[in-house]
């Protein structure tokens, strides 16, 4: 009898994000034979391009392509990876159309497509991520939902699989991801073997929480983390505590015993000191009014940011404000 096995064909996204692509192809690659040959035995994966040129990473670092767009049929997964965007210097187009179409055929013969790092965004302009539940780092939550309201997205988590969609937020966590379609397609063993040569103890669970946002750093129990993360993607639109609480499939009074175990305050205090958190770096590191920075964090309007700010912090808002835009801040205040 034949060894199962599982293959992936990557597409890379002009400037694609290099530590995502290879933490996933090492993960796979590691699963693949009994010993540390890189053979691809269990595991297979191919750079797919259309034009057949060198890739180049966000890092500058080209890869060369293993092979043209390959038959859907072929594969089990078309992972694609994205990587800058145009807000930070990427191209307006970060995949060529016949790629595109290929996608696009790829989703109407039933291959899972995955989204990883910012090739959510990718798979969304094609409209491939309709109806779905989607992932996506903290760090691209706001692009993202700016440019895709119709969509629901989460940041609060290292992956989702839905359906035959799944996104991932890039990282470290595409090792996760990759763990677990190894676990899923060829045994819990080889999966973990991957995980420890890498270093890690264990593939985390896509439910696991992104820990990156420095607002979740004090937290250990990973409840009190995703909540916080959601806090952090709804600090404009303050979610209630029994909203959190639903979403994490706990009572509000159980949140509030985690957040006092873990924190010492409250979920509702909490909340209010990252909001404030927030506002105290945009009114540092930006050129937005008062007003602004209290619509973006939750407030009311500007007087109610500038009692908090002030209960807070012991200043007024106008006190960190760029120079050139502190007299018109005055005026409002």
């Amino acid at each position: 009898m034949s060894k199962p096995t599982l293959t992936v064909g990557f597409v890379l996204a002009d400037r694609f994000t290099l530590s995502a692509f290879s933490t996933f192809v090492d993960a796979l690659r590691l699963a693949a034979d009994e010993g540390d040959g890189s053979r691809q035995d269990r595991c297979r994966w191919h750079v797919m391009s259309a034009s057949g040129r060198p890739i180049v990473s966000s890092a500058g670092v080209e890869v060369m392509p293993t092979s043209g767009l390959l038959p859907p049929e072929s594969l089990d997964y078309v992972a694609v990876v994205g990587g800058l965007l145009p807000r930070s210097g990427g191209p307006a187009r970060p995949i060529d159309s016949m790629t595109e179409a290929y996608l696009v055929r790829a989703a109407e013969r039933g291959r899972p497509l995955v989204g990883v790092c910012t090739g959510s965004f990718v798979l969304a302009r094609l409209g491939l991520l309709d109806g779905c539940s989607i992932c996506v780092s903290w760090y691209h939550y706001r692009d993202f939902v700016e440019l895709f309201p119709e969509l629901s997205a989460s940041a609060d988590r290292l992956f989702v699989k839905d359906g035959d969609r799944i996104t991932c937020s890039g990282g470290t966590g595409a090792a996760d991801l990759a763990a677990s379609l190894v676990d899923q397609h060829l045994g819990q063993a080889l999966a973990r073997k991957s995980m420890r040569i890498l270093l890690q103890d264990r593939a985390r669970p896509g439910v696991g929480p992104q820990p990156q946002p420095p607002s979740t750093a004090q937290a250990q129990d990973p409840r009190v983390k995703r909540a916080l993360l959601l806090m952090e993607q709804h600090v404009g639109d303050p979610l209630s505590v029994e909203a959190i609480a639903l979403e994490l499939s706990i009572g509000a009074r159980q949140l509030e015993r985690l957040f006092r175990d873990a924190l010492g305050i409250g979920p509702n205090a909490a909340y209010a000191r990252l909001r404030l958190e927030r506002a105290d770096w945009l009114l540092r590191m930006t050129e937005h009014s008062v007003t602004e920075v209290a619509l973006e964090c939750g407030f009311a309007d500007c007087a109610h940011l500038s009692r908090s700010y002030k209960a807070s912090f012991g200043r007024p808002p106008s006190a960190v404000r760029p120079r050139r835009r502190q007299a018109a801040d005055l005026a409002k205040i």
